[in-house]
């Protein structure tokens, strides 16, 4: 099935727009106001492509185009989805602000108790979680973008107004959203011989070396990236003195919420209210870290720094988000790659070191580190192709594309999902969990992340081939009927003999949906991969076509009639065009050449029959 992201945006829109809004208000589902995660992505399915996708723009009304207009009907006419975006925005900053005008981010029905008796506790549900803080800052930079535009639209005082209360709302979000970031990272240090030392040498030495050797690899590979952190001790990274000793073993990266004893952020101008007690343990989770990496990487995209959305204080908690970012990327890319010969993340599926857990879904995860890590540093075709190949195995053990045995557990990948313990979070009086359900979405935005990235002609194919047969599953999992209709997700329509399955509206898998077929769009925006070889070749039929042509018209002054001057006007417009493109789409060019030749070469007959006649 071809990704068209248009087309499949439109619809999706439309089924958003039906579900979400009456008569231009925005109304709460089953699943709607009890987790600050959910809400924020199912605003994010309708303005993370407003923003990002110029055709789809909604701050301009009189530039609205009619398609995008008739999908969102259930919002209002041209002229009232703007406002009325403005209002659901609000309605969703004061639903989640707390009783001390504070910032909240709550993961609410997203936390599931490990003990099936138990009940989420309303205090429970309060956490704050990486993937709201992470879904937050998206959500935020999205509408500060929407607002500095479409307030220059509109002379309404009312709307003026509103729009001034929103902007200061989501900017003090923003804030506090980067703020619990900070205060979630974390560096864990442990000795070599402890369980999760031993857990780790394990991954990366694959059983292949002894511990010692293994060790020692590790301290030479990592030195460069312990020598940061070490420096970054003065930059507000929290991390025990003993990553100084060397034969000591680390992880860094994202707690699932701010973690315990995480001192406050006080060296800002404005103090942003309510920085509660973290309760997680210092323990880095690759999930939580690749939510994180997706965040963070929009205080950067050209459209912030061109808006120029961030204020002093936000940028200046955005170099110190980056810090993070970058030393994570180097981190979990080091140690997926490590090794001479097979990479750990080849050797499936991953076990993470804390927890003790393995399952295709964290290979996938720790393959996004590596796919954030390969665009920052632009990959070489060893290590994309190695990926390509990681891809396609992740697609096949989780029978996307191969077929599901009878009672085959992958089943438990989709449905119920990925289940993983929250380490600190029994503090709050009972272990949670959180789930993960979105592994499909989540390969094809990685898939589609790589083909953007890939130069080689080959892989990118693999790469688009993997893509659509990704997106045809998920588009098979929409919803055919009932609440949440042409939304996800219903994993009876691939996995026919799943048993005891019904349909669920999922906002999560749904806006990750949405962001693959913008990524997708990106994709398509950019040139196509130049082939040199067909470009040598374009070249030389150009070549030979211009010398033809110029002898051609030697000829043409003597015998030049209407046609055949009308005819060496189209040859000599086509050759320019081809040869304009013969960098960019040399094949292009190659096909614009033919033609051409085939043209000449009837004159060049001609000529040379009407010589041999005199």
């Amino acid at each position: 099935m071809q990704i068209k992201p248009r087309q499949h945006l439109l619809e999706i829109w439309r089924a958003t727009a039906r579900h979400s809004f009456d008569d231009g208000k925005l109304v709460r589902g089953d699943t709607d106001g009890l987790s600050s995660v959910a809400d924020a992505e199912r605003l994010l399915c309708l303005l993370y492509p407003a923003t990002e996708v110029p055709a789809f723009r909604l701050d301009q009304p009189d530039t609205t185009e009619r398609d995008v207009l008739r999908a969102l009907e259930g919002v209002g006419s041209r002229l009232e989805i703007p406002p009325n975006l403005v209002t659901a925005l609000t309605q969703f900053m004061r639903t989640h602000t707390g009783p001390d005008d504070s910032p909240t981010f709550a993961g609410g029905h997203y936390f599931k108790p490990a003990d099936p008796a138990a009940e989420l506790t309303h205090d429970q549900s309060q956490l704050g979680v990486v993937d709201s803080y992470s879904m937050s800052v998206t959500l935020c930079l999205a509408t500060l973008g929407f607002l500095k535009v479409y307030e220059t639209t509109t002379t309404r005082p009312e709307v003026h107004k509103a729009v001034a209360e929103l902007r200061e709302a989501t900017s003090t979000r923003l804030t506090a959203a980067m703020i619990s970031l900070l205060r979630s990272f974390t560096v864990n240090v442990f000795d070599a011989e402890s369980e999760q030392g031993r857990r780790l040498i394990e991954v990366i030495g694959q059983r292949r070396q002894s511990d010692r050797a293994v060790l020692q690899q590790f301290s030479r590979r990592f030195r460069p990236l312990r020598a940061t952190i070490i420096e970054s001790l003065t930059r507000g990274i929290q991390v025990d003195e003993a990553i100084r000793d060397e034969s000591q073993l680390f992880e860094c990266g994202w707690a699932w919420g701010i973690v315990r004893d995480a001192p406050q952020v006080t060296d800002l101008d404005v103090q942003v209210p309510g920085q509660p007690d973290g309760i997680a343990d210092r323990l880095p989770y690759v999930y939580f870290t690749v939510v994180a990496l997706d965040g963070i990487q929009d205080l950067f995209s050209e459209r912030t720094l061109t808006l120029g959305l961030l204020d002093a204080d936000q940028q200046k908690l955005a170099e110190a988000l980056r810090l993070r970012w970058e030393l994570s990327q180097q981190y979990w890319s080091a140690v997926a790659r490590f090794g001479p010969d097979r990479w750990p993340l080849e050797d499936l599926p991953w076990q993470t070191t804390g927890l003790r857990l393995e399952s295709e879904y964290f290979s996938l995860t720790v393959a996004a580190i590596l796919v954030h890590d390969l665009i920052r540093r632009k990959a070489t075709d060893d290590d994309l192709t190695r990926t390509v190949a990681v891809m396609e195995r992740l697609a096949e053990r989780g029978r996307i594309t191969s077929r599901m045995t009878r009672r085959d557990p992958v089943i438990g990948l989709h449905n119920p999902g990925v289940l993983m313990p929250l380490a600190g979070s029994e503090r709050s009086g009972g272990l949670l969990q959180w789930r993960m359900t979105d592994f499909s979405a989540q390969l094809l935005k990685r898939t589609v992340q790589l083909a953007a990235l890939s130069r080689n002609i080959g892989a990118q194919d693999r790469l688009l081939r993997l893509a659509e047969q990704t997106f045809e599953h998920l588009w098979k999992r929409r919803i055919e009927d009932g609440e949440g209709t042409g939304l996800w997700d219903d994993v009876r329509t691939v996995y026919p003999d799943a048993r005891g399955i019904g349909p669920r509206l999922s906002w999560s898998i749904t806006e990750r949906v949405t962001e693959c077929l913008v990524a997708a769009r990106n994709l398509y925006e950019q040139q196509p991969i130049r082939s040199p070889e067909l470009a040598q070749l374009a070249r030389e039929l150009l070549s030979e076509a211009t010398h033809l042509f110029g002898k051609e018209q030697l000829e043409a002054s003597a015998t030049a009639d209407g046609s055949r001057s009308r005819a060496m006007r189209s040859i000599e417009s086509r050759l320019d065009h081809a040869r304009s493109l013969l960098d960019e789409r040399p094949a292009t060019a190659f096909a614009l050449a033919l033609p051409v030749l085939q043209e000449l070469d009837p004159l060049a007959q001609a000529r040379s029959a009407a010589a041999q006649e005199v």
